[in-house]
């Protein structure tokens, strides 16, 4: 009989390949059940988004073809997004993780990056909310192919979103959540706000918005290392940040001041995303760097974080934009739009390590539980 001591003890060989611990340890292993020589149980994932998951089946399988007498071994997967603890708890938020994407200048596709990876993460399982937090520029209503809020003759604005309980309602498409300031204010109503005014309007997208329950909120940032990098920080506390460049080297300067910004004000650093990299012309089959290439790696490599993903030049992806169907819902197997399914499995699986890793590398297993 095959009891489960030994099924724990062989999976008790097996590491998650991220966190560096077993499974065991970890307390991944869920709903175990033996029945004669028959083995079934699932390994609760720290992301449903995890790129690594074939990697730990293949690995327990491997593990538990060793216990002598094992018959049929039957593996799913679940998952638990792990809040993060720094999360500043005055603001009263079922909201597990944030995510900011910036970068040090407009131009280089943030608000692409931010609205396809919010959509992929969503289509991967997570509970997303997306929120455009560019006052200046709101771009997000137009590339989700929501209405933005109207100037009446009167001089008025007549939002696009509704009002519920005191708590604005956010517009859901593609599976996820999404507020923006320019479903408030026209596009014709220029803000003039001085840095005060930013600071409360962050903290009422955060708090005066109805998410609900959210594993991860990413965030369009503007542009620049300005007023809104150092509100967000100041009100959500455990923000973690995620920097867009091009492969130019002057992009990649630019996002050098974004990278450092976050640097200096705490915020934890996922990584580093190129956009409009290299592609492969469909007629000559040759690689085309229109904009240079690798300069996303060596910024990466200055400030030692990790680089995510290179996307590629694609027309799609500015059509799908304009056009309100993102390139990971307009074509999903076209070479950018899978370039943002593994980046997007990147970003979750470095959010779940910094969850659970504090700053000597240990996993602190009660959070985990």
């Amino acid at each position: 009989m095959i009891t489960e001591k030994d099924v724990l003890g062989a999976l008790s060989r097996v590491i998650e390949p991220e966190l560096h611990k077993d499974l065991v340890t970890l307390n991944m292993i869920k709903d175990l059940k033996i029945e004669d020589n028959r083995v079934a149980f699932a390994i609760e994932l720290t992301t449903p988004a995890c790129p690594l998951k074939d990697v730990m089946e293949r690995a327990a399988r491997a593990e538990l073809a060793k216990v002598p007498g094992i018959g049929v071994i039957n593996v799913s997967f679940t998952s638990n997004v792990v809040a993060n603890a720094r999360m500043r708890s005055a603001l009263n938020l079922p909201i597990k993780n944030i995510i900011a994407v910036a970068s040090g200048k407009g131009g280089v596709g943030k608000s692409t990056i931010a609205v396809n990876l919010a959509i992929t993460l969503g289509q991967m399982g997570a509970r997303v909310g997306l929120l455009d937090n560019d006052v200046y520029g709101p771009n997000v209503p137009l590339m989700v192919g929501l209405p933005a809020a109207e100037m009446l003759p009167n001089g008025q604005s007549m939002p696009s979103v509704e009002q519920k309980g005191g708590k604005l309602i956010p517009h859901e498409k593609y599976g996820i959540r999404i507020f923006s300031i320019g479903f408030i204010y026209p596009a014709e109503a220029p803000l003039v706000w001085r840095g005060p005014m930013l600071h409360s309007a962050i903290r009422q997208f955060l708090q005066d918005v109805a998410w609900g329950d959210l594993d991860y909120l990413i965030i369009d940032m503007p542009p620049g290392t300005g007023d809104s990098q150092l509100s967000l920080a100041q009100v959500a506390a455990g923000v973690m940040g995620v920097i867009v460049t091009q492969p130019q080297l002057v992009a990649m300067s630019d996002a050098l001041k974004g990278l450092a910004a976050f640097e200096q004000l705490k915020i934890p650093i996922i990584g580093v995303i190129e956009n409009m990299g290299p592609y492969t012309d469909a007629h000559t089959g040759q690689k085309v760097a229109l904009f240079g290439e690798g300069g996303g790696q060596k910024l990466a490599a200055m400030k030692n974080t990790p680089f995510l993903g290179s996307v590629p030049l694609n027309p799609q992806v500015r059509a799908g934009g304009d056009s309100g169907r993102p390139i990971v819902v307009a074509d999903p197997d076209s070479d950018a739009a899978k370039a943002i399914k593994t980046i997007a499995m990147q970003v979750a699986a470095r959010v779940s390590v910094l969850n659970l890793t504090n700053t000597d590398g240990i996993i602190p297993i009660s959070i985990i539980g």
